[in-house]
């Protein structure tokens, strides 16, 4: 007698949607807040303005291969992205999962975008600085929401090798912006967090829309499933906040430099890039332990569970 797989009903692919709500409002609530902290008050100014400047000094040997891998950057994220819609719109015949991965990416570099050029804009307080607003990242945005398409689309099977992939490319990226100067550390941490508001939603209604794909048999029936993808998250992103919040607390509390730029050791920009690796990282263990709670359960009936 052949075996038959099939999904019990509480254990239905994004069963809890309320969590992936919230979970989108505590990214936009952090983007708020990384905008007020970093770009609305001197304090934070200074911070992120300082660890611009140490950038040029900290890491000036690498700035020539981060150019170069900036120059490819659009070009990879975009093959990467339409590489994997192609795939599940023409082999798995995804329709629907393929037009909301389009849309993860469309609303993330849009939001940028406005944000960026309309919403936002950057006051003057004494620190001398750029005087316009470049919060949030473009090419991180580009880069992780690329990242993010891929994730929402596989199977829950491939997610959590693709939250760790995916968060890893999309580090890579925001710290190039960060090392070639392009970009200060909030600009980064904001595109990460636009991007994972926007990858919340569309992987809510990825998982609601397509539930007969949504499912597996948890941590570990794949190479790709190990648990291990999302601990090496987890240890990354908070042992990177962790690290960035006690750098940051530590200069503060002996006195930064008079002028952004001018400290003997450049620890505002070792926090910066700690807190772009911590967010980044803690962003991608997030959204694969979530994604991996939420996808619906298989079983099979007449064999061993």
């Amino acid at each position: 007698m052949s075996s038959q797989r099939t999904s019990t009903g509480p254990d239905r692919a994004a069963r809890s949607p309320l969590l992936f709500v919230l979970a989108a409002v505590a990214c936009a609530t952090a983007l708020g807040w990384t905008y007020w902290a970093f770009v609305r008050t001197t304090t934070g100014q200074f911070a992120d303005e300082s660890a611009w400047r140490e950038a040029g000094v900290a890491a000036p040997d690498t700035q020539l291969p981060f150019l170069r891998f900036l120059d490819t950057l659009p070009t990879i994220s975009v093959v990467l992205a339409a590489a994997a819609i192609l795939f599940v719109t023409l082999r798995r015949k995804r329709y629907g999962a393929a037009a909301v991965a389009v849309a993860v990416i469309l609303a993330s570099n849009l939001t940028t975008q406005l944000l960026k050029n309309v919403v936002f804009d950057r006051p003057d307080r004494g620190v001398a600085t750029l005087a316009f607003n470049s919060l949030p990242s473009g090419h991180t945005t580009l880069a992780a929401s690329a990242a993010a398409a891929i994730f929402v689309i596989v199977t829950p099977r491939w997610r959590p090798a693709a939250a760790a992939l995916g968060g890893a490319y999309s580090v890579l990226a925001g710290a190039a912006t960060f090392i070639n100067l392009w970009h200060r550390p909030a600009d980064v941490v904001a595109a990460l967090l636009v991007v994972g508001t926007w990858t919340l939603l569309g992987g809510l209604v990825v998982m609601r829309t397509g539930e007969h794909w949504n499912n597996w048999e948890g941590f570990g029936a794949h190479w790709a499933s190990s648990r291990w993808w999302l601990v090496l998250c987890w240890v990354l992103g908070l042992g990177g906040l962790a690290v960035s919040a006690v750098l940051y607390v530590s200069v503060h509390a002996v006195g930064p430099a008079p002028e952004p730029g001018t400290a003997n050791v450049p620890l505002f920009f070792w926090w910066g890039l700690m807190w772009i690796i911590g967010v980044g990282f803690t962003l991608a263990a997030a959204a694969g332990r979530l994604f991996a709670a939420q996808a619906g359960r298989t079983a099979v009936r007449g064999q061993r569970p």
